[in-house]
Formats: C-alpha cells, structure tokens, sequence
C-alpha cells in the first residue's frame, strides 16, 4: 500500500501537561504545515489538534517517517526528543487508515461517541487542503474517512445519546453544587466548548451566565442568547470573584488566570467555595490553584469518570462501529495497493502513443514518397502489433523475468522505439 502514517499525541497514554506542549494554537498550523511540507520526505500533510489530542496525518516516501515526524513536532515546540518520543504513539498503513477512522468516529474520544470531533477533523482537512498540501492519498484517504464516519452514525447508535466534554463539565458541576440555579457561572471563550456548556447550563436551570472573551464585541452574541452578561478578558481580575462555577475554553498560549488572582479572589469571596473546570489545552488556569483551600480545580483528564457513564451501551456500539470500518477500510486500502499499477498503465499507455506517433510519421512519409499505400498500411499494422507485443511476449517466454515493480518494469520499457526503415 500506498505510505501512509500517523503520528499521535494522544490524551491515552499523554497527559494533559504533555499534550499541552504539543498542541498548535489556530494561528500556528498554517506554518506549521508549510514546515512540514518542506522535508523532503513529505508529499502531503494534515495537522490536526484539540484538548485531547495532536496528530500529524502524511504520505511519504521515507522509511524513518517516525522519527522525522517526532523530531518535527519536538523542534516545532522547543521540546526534547526522548521526553516526547515516549507519548508518541505511531501507525502506518493499514493501522493509520483504521486509526484516523476511529477518531473521526469519536471511538478513540475521551468521550465515546461524542460527535464534535468529526466536524473538528473536517476542519483540519479544509486547512490543509486550501493550503495544498493535499496529495492525490490523502484527498481519497479523507474522503474515505468522512464517508465512513457518517455511515457510522446513520447505521449505529453511537452518537444517539450525545455526550460531549461540556456535557460531563456541567454534570461534574452538579456533583460539587446540588442546586446549579443559585451559582453564577463565568464562562471564558467563545468556541464550540463555551456554547455547548451554555446549552446543558441553560437546560439546567442556570439563570445567571457572564461570559468573557479578548473583546466584549465576541462575547455579546452569545450573551445575548442567553440573557447573559457579556465581559472583556482585561476586566476579568475586577469580575471573577463573582463567579461560583468557572467553564474555561481558550486558545490562549498561556495560563490566563494564576494562583496569585485565585487567592486574591478567594479573599473578596470570604472564602466562599469556586469550581474551576479548564477544557483548555494548553491550560487556561495555572494548576497550582488546585494546592488553595476552598478550590476545586478540574482539567479535562479529570472528567473520565463521568465520560465513563452509560459507557456499557456505547461499547456494544462500539463494536458494530468497527466492523463497519474495518469493513470500507477493505476498499481504500484496495485503491491504495492499486496505484503503483495505475501509474504502470499509464507510462504504458505514453509508451504506446509514442510509437504510435513516431510508426505513424514514418508511414505518412512513405505514402508522400509514392509507396503503395496498402503495403505501407500493412507495414504500419505489422510494426506496431509487433512492438507493442514485444514486451508481453517475452516475459511470457521467460517468466522467472518478469517483475511487477512498477518502476522497473517502466525503466525497462522507456527506451525510443526503433524507426521503421525507409
């Protein structure tokens, strides 16, 4: 099969103060791609990271493509090879195919099923390709997977009962307040994260939101969905001791609220009791918090347990979801295998079209010359029948010579037909 790998930081064997390390912010991936495709070793390229995940999707041509890819993504973020390689987890081939799969699926999620990271992964797709760093492998290979994702959902029911890292946010928040329609939560984002915990706070009975962002002109639109107060991230420090519930989702490179801001907050609380739960990666909220009395202080490791609910159901659907990929799996990787011979047909058929060109000249110069035009029509079938059996047949005589390597077979064959005499 065609080279395909994926290289994997992944919230399974990485935690959160790795996967943070290795996360591209928004702005990051569209050099990061052109990096990428810079090495030689690289045709095509698709980066694509979350909360729980980083991933490099390639087709390549080299035979140390891991390495290349971990040194890549070490050097990309200033860290150390051996301390990254660890947390790596690498597949090629048939396993890559299989892989990218089951994320699309939301089967390899922190949340089984949940359906959000299908759209993230299309997003990915659509960067790489406006930057064109798409080859012919993966274009088909995303298509492959957008298709058998969506047949996923329509013929399982994986996703029928929807449960996403908001979901188990807000449920974590009911553990710690049994009445969620007294507390006042702050909510600090503006992505897909903030407005799926607003929709389980709101269905919650949660009365009083704040939400916060770079600019307050970001923040108002969902503010206003849900009569909700709309604030600046520079008036944060001047608001976040009214918040009992924080729910925060940025993309910002570096911690956006310090233990030093929590103990001052704490003070004007008179040590009322915060729940602090960061979705982000890297994180929003400096984990030394968590060492404050009267904090409570989640990551997004930290909502497993609750990911876990209801997981006896989702596995059997689990099951049927793969046997569906590994069932379309079966025709990518049929293509895939397929292309060295897609590409021998093709210089055949150049071949062929040479010969014919150059036989066809030589005939029409004989017939210009006053030949008898049915032998040189004779003449021109005979030579060209011959030369385009020439091949065939002597591989048929001396079959212990014949190679089906594409590149050798065509290397064989390139030669310049020989002229028809005059």
């Amino acid at each position: 099969m065609s080279n395909i790998a994926i290289l994997s930081v992944n919230h399974q064997i990485a935690p959160v103060a790795i996967r943070e390390k290795v996360a591209f912010a928004q702005s990051e991936l569209e050099p990061a791609i052109s990096s990428l495709l810079s090495l030689k070793e690289i045709k095509g390229c698709v980066i694509f990271s979350t909360c729980n995940r980083s991933e490099i999707y390639v087709s390549h041509d080299s035979k140390n493509i891991r390495d290349v890819l971990i040194k890549f993504l070490a050097s990309s973020h200033g860290i150390d090879y051996l301390s990254l390689n660890e947390y790596a987890s690498y597949y090629e081939t048939n396993e890559a195919v299989q892989h990218i799969c089951n994320v699309a699926c939301g089967l390899e999620s922190l949340v089984l099923g949940e359906p959000q990271i299908f759209g993230q992964l299309k997003d990915a797709y659509q960067l790489s390709k406006s930057e064109g760093a798409l080859d012919k492998i993966l274009e088909k290979l995303f298509q492959h997977v957008f298709k058998t994702a969506k047949k996923v959902r329509t013929d399982t029911n994986i996703g029928s009962s929807p449960i996403s890292v908001a979901y188990c946010a807000v449920k974590l928040s009911e553990k710690i307040f049994t009445n969620l329609s007294n507390q006042t939560v702050l909510l600090i984002g503006a992505g897909e994260m903030i407005e799926l915990s607003a929709q389980h706070l709101s269905k919650r009975g949660v009365k009083k939101m704040i939400f916060a962002n770079r600019t307050i002109e970001n923040a108002q639109p969902i503010a206003i969905k849900y009569e909700a107060e709309a604030i600046s991230l520079k008036s944060l420090s001047e608001n976040l001791h009214r918040a009992d519930i924080v729910i925060s989702s940025t993309a910002a490179p570096i911690p956006i609220i310090g233990k030093g801001l929590i103990e001052t907050v704490l003070h004007q609380r008179k040590h009322k009791p915060m729940l602090l739960i960061d979705l982000a990666i890297p994180r929003d909220i400096e984990p030394e918090a968590n060492q404050l009395k009267d904090v409570f202080l989640y990551s997004v490791d930290d909502l497993q347990q609750i990911a876990n609910s209801n997981l006896e159901e989702r596995l059997k659907e689990k099951v049927l979801a793969k046997e569906i990929i590994n069932e379309k799996s079966v025709d990518f990787i049929e293509w895939a295998n397929n292309i060295p011979n897609e590409e021998l047909i093709k210089n055949h058929r150049r071949q062929a079209n040479l010969l014919k060109d150059e036989l066809l000249q030589v005939a029409l110069r004989k017939l210009k010359l006053g030949s008898n035009p049915d032998l040189v029509v004779e003449e021109l079938a005979d030579k060209l029948t011959n030369k385009l059996l020439h091949k065939t047949l002597e591989n048929l005589k001396n079959p212990s010579s014949f190679n089906t390597n594409s590149h050798e077979v065509v290397e064989k064959d390139t030669t310049k037909p020989s002229k028809i005499d005059n």
